[in-house]
């Protein structure tokens, strides 16, 4: 062999030796880091973060237990005012809408034909009682008469009789005169009540029928006025136990939106029957109506107030959850986390309720519920900077 052959072949060798050696070295260093890394314990997860939320605490207080109904303001009185004799309208005294009082002028009729009847009575009543003092004359004079035998029984008796009759004609003339007086009276039409006067259905000039149908005007009393509405079967008797005591119940009259307050009355009266198609009994509250707040046949919501419940644990509305048909609350705990707790509820009056099954003081959870479970870890919510809620009001 030539001894360059040689020396080639010893450097390939060298060449192939530091190469796997190389290799060698590589591979030992990945299998080292991959071990390495199997064998690194896996850090522990985060602990999940505290939900926010808004407390707000169980109070010890007062709330009304009210009634709510749909109701319609009713008159006490209402009068369709009409003719009591026919004839021509020659004055009309009110004007529509005018408030009257009882025994006010509403119109006048022609009384010409009425105090011409009274006349012709008048004078057959004068007529009538001369012709029986003229008969009671001669009735003393036939007794004296008859007494010293001068006449016989019979005229007597006779005479007797026509002073009968003649009495009987003259109470017949005052009847048609105390008529003809009250047809007179009735030419002249007044208000019978108190009261509102609407729109009038006559004018001077008219002719109208007596006691016609349609009226001159209708007249309802607004002051005091009541409102009707209804109480449903199964709270009658809360309601009639408390009647007989002399309490006063107490009816609000709202608006249609429960908002806003109209007027403020007491409860009449409950209705003697339930109403079997509806399972409801009417009940009729007075109010003064001072400044005439309510008006005939107007709807409000009415609200009567049946007791009030004291030393009751009060919570917002907010912080009550149901399910199905139970309610419950979230309460805080002392270690941070919520528990849910089973409540009754007792009443609501706007955005507070009565409850049981919690404890005054009490830490309660009114928003947040999305993600809240029994166990959650909680951190009260921090209100919003003034100015944060200014900018929010208003982003202009």
């Amino acid at each position: 062999m030539h001894p360059s052959h040689g020396a080639g072949l010893r450097a390939n060798i060298k060449k192939h030796w530091i190469i796997s050696t190389l290799v060698a070295v590589i591979v030992l260093l990945v299998l080292w880091v991959i071990v390495r890394a199997v064998a690194k314990p896996k850090p522990k997860p985060a602990a999940p973060a505290p939900i926010p939320v808004t407390l707000a605490p169980v109070t010890l207080g007062n709330i009304d237990v009210y009634l709510d109904a749909l109701g319609t303001v009713t008159p006490v009185y209402t009068v369709t005012v009409a003719s009591r004799v026919a004839g021509e309208i020659t004055e009309v005294k009110f004007k529509e809408g005018q408030i009257v009082k009882k025994n006010d002028l509403l119109a006048v009729i022609d009384p010409r034909p009425y105090v011409a009847v009274l006349l012709q009575a008048q004078g057959q009543l004068s007529r009538d009682q001369a012709l029986l003092n003229n008969a009671r004359i001669d009735l003393k004079r036939y007794q004296n008469s008859y007494k010293e035998h001068a006449i016989p029984e019979q005229e007597l008796a006779t005479q007797q009789a026509t002073v009968d009759g003649d009495e009987g004609t003259v109470k017949l003339d005052e009847g048609n005169l105390a008529a003809a007086q009250v047809n007179v009276d009735y030419t002249r039409i007044i208000s019978p009540i108190d009261g509102r006067v609407g729109l009038r259905n006559i004018d001077p000039g008219n002719i109208v029928p007596a006691n016609g149908t349609t009226g001159l005007c209708v007249i309802t009393q607004i002051q005091p006025i009541t409102v009707i509405f209804t109480i449903a079967e199964d709270e009658i008797d809360e309601v009639t136990a408390q009647m007989p005591m002399g309490r006063s119940m107490q009816v609000l009259a709202l608006d249609r939106s429960k908002q806003h307050q109209i007027a403020a009355g007491s409860l009449l009266t409950v209705d003697n029957q339930v109403n079997t198609t509806t399972g409801t009994v009417r009940a009729r509250a007075i109010f003064a109506n001072a400044h005439n707040e309510l008006f005939p046949s107007q709807f409000v919501n009415a609200r009567l107030l049946v007791k009030t419940l004291t030393g009751v644990n009060l919570v917002p509305q907010a912080a009550i959850q149901r399910n199905n048909d139970v309610a419950f609350v979230y309460a805080e705990q002392t270690d941070g986390t919520v528990k849910s707790e089973n409540v009754k509820i007792l009443a609501t009056e706007a955005e507070t309720s009565a409850i049981t099954g919690v404890n005054p003081g009490d830490m309660l959870v009114t928003d947040g519920f999305d993600k809240l479970q029994n166990g959650s870890k909680i951190v009260q919510r921090k209100p919003a900077a003034p100015e944060a809620n200014a900018a929010a009001k208003n982003p202009g």
